[in-house]
C-alpha cells in the first residue's frame, strides 16, 4: 500500500472560472514558438536554423552552448517565420508558420518488446536526438537537466493544486502505455528510484496507478500539495552535493511517444480558466500554440490579463502571446 503523506501547511486559493471537464480541439494556431526563456538556465542559445527555412516536427532549431548535446525542436512542422531578438540581440523566440497537416522526425527506433534491454547510453542518445530531454529538470535550481549527471531520484508529480489548475486524469486520459514508457526509460538514469506523488483525495486514474517499478506516494493536504517540492522534501530530501530530477506528466508521456511511435510528438491537452473566461474547459493543442484563436470569443471583457500557466508562477503574455513549453493551462482574469 502507498505511503500517505498528511499536510496541514498551505492554502487554497479558490478562484472563479474553474475548467469544465470538457474537451475540444482548439482552433489551429497559425504560428508557434519556441522561447529560450521558458528554460530557466539557457544562457546562450544558438539558432541552428534561419527565416525561411522549412522545418518538420522534431527538426532541432536551438541549443545551448553550454549543454550543446541538448536539442530544441520545432514543435510543429511548417516555416520559420521570424527568429526574433530584443535587446543586446537577445533572442526571445522563433515562430513558426505552421503547415494544416504536421509531418514528423522520423526517429523510430525501438518497440515496445526493445524497452527493457536499451542501455542507459542509447535511451540518452534517442532523448537527446528526439527533442525530449527539456522535459527532464534538475532539482535544485530547475534548470533542465545536464546528460552527464546521475540524479539520486526522479520526480512525477501527477496532480496540480494550485488556482485553477488542472486535472491530469483527464489531461492524460488513454495515454497510459506511453506513460508507462516513460517511466520505464527514467529508470534507467538514476541510481534510485522513480517517484510518483498521487492525490489521496481523489480516484488516481490508472495511467498513473498501473505503472510498474516506481514508487506511489499518496499526498493530501491543501495547495501546495501538489508541488514537485514538496514531495521531494518529504520523501527524499535533497542533501548537500545532491541532485534529484523531476519530469511533469506530459513530459514522461511524451518520452514514451518519442520511444514508442518514433514521434516528437507535443500535442497536448490544456485548460483554458478563469474569471474573465465564458465557458471555461478544455482544448486539445500543441506546445507553443499562438493563444489567439484559442480564446477568440472566448473573453468577457477587453481589459484582462493572460497569463500562461497559474496566477502564482505562470507568465503573463500578450492576447497574440505562446503557451509555454512546461504549461498546461492558460489562465485569464
Amino acid at each position: 500500500m502507498p505511503k500517505h503523506i498528511k499536510l496541514k501547511r498551505g492554502f487554497d486559493i479558490n478562484l472563479a472560472g474553474k475548467a469544465k471537464k470538457v474537451v475540444s480541439d482548439a482552433p489551429p494556431s497559425d504560428t508557434y514558438a519556441v522561447k529560450p526563456t521558458d528554460f530557466p538556465g539557457m544562457l546562450r542559445p544558438k539558432v541552428i536554423v534561419n527565416e525561411g527555412d522549412t522545418v518538420k516536427a522534431g527538426t532541432p532549431i536551438l541549443f545551448d552552448r553550454r549543454k550543446d548535446s541538448v536539442m530544441y525542436c520545432a514543435p510543429v512542422s511548417g516555416e520559420v517565420a521570424e527568429v526574433k531578438r530584443g535587446e543586446k540581440r537577445k533572442l526571445l523566440e522563433i515562430k513558426i508558420l505552421a503547415d494544416k497537416k504536421i509531418v514528423y522526425e522520423d526517429y523510430t527506433q525501438y518497440s515496445v518488446s526493445d524497452l527493457a534491454s536499451i542501455s542507459r547510453e542509447d535511451a540518452m542518445e534517442q532523448i537527446l536526438k528526439g527533442g525530449v530531454w527539456p522535459q527532464i529538470v534538475q532539482r535544485p535550481y530547475g534548470i533542465v537537466a545536464d546528460p552527464v549527471d546521475t540524479p539520486k531520484d526522479i520526480f512525477i508529480s501527477t496532480f496540480d493544486t494550485s488556482p485553477l489548475g488542472p486535472d491530469y486524469n483527464l489531461l492524460l486520459k488513454g495515454q497510459g502505455n506511453f506513460f508507462s514508457a516513460g517511466v520505464e526509460i527514467l529508470q534507467k538514469f538514476t541510481s534510485g528510484k522513480v517517484h510518483i506523488g498521487v492525490d489521496a483525495d481523489a480516484e488516481v486514474s490508472s495511467v498513473f496507478s498501473d505503472v510498474k517499478g516506481a514508487i506511489t506516494t499518496k499526498f493530501s493536504g491543501p495547495h501546495p500539495a501538489g508541488n514537485v517540492g514538496v514531495h521531494i522534501h518529504h520523501v527524499s530530501p535533497i542533501g548537500k552535493g545532491q541532485m534529484v530530477w523531476t519530469v511533469n506528466p506530459h513530459g514522461v508521456v511524451q518520452i514514451g511517444k518519442l520511444f514508442l511511435n518514433g514521434k516528437y510528438d507535443t500535442s497536448k491537452i490544456i485548460c483554458l480558466a478563469g474569471s474573465e473566461v465564458k465557458k471555461p474547459q478544455y482544448y486539445s493543442t500543441y506546445s507553443g500554440a499562438c493563444i489567439d484563436k484559442i480564446s477568440e470569443g472566448k473573453i468577457e471583457h477587453r481589459n484582462v490579463r493572460y497569463i500562461s500557466g497559474n496566477v502564482l508562477t505562470g507568465e503573463r503574455i500578450e492576447p497574440d502571446g505562446y503557451l509555454g513549453y512546461y504549461h498546461n493551462q492558460i489562465t485569464v482574469i
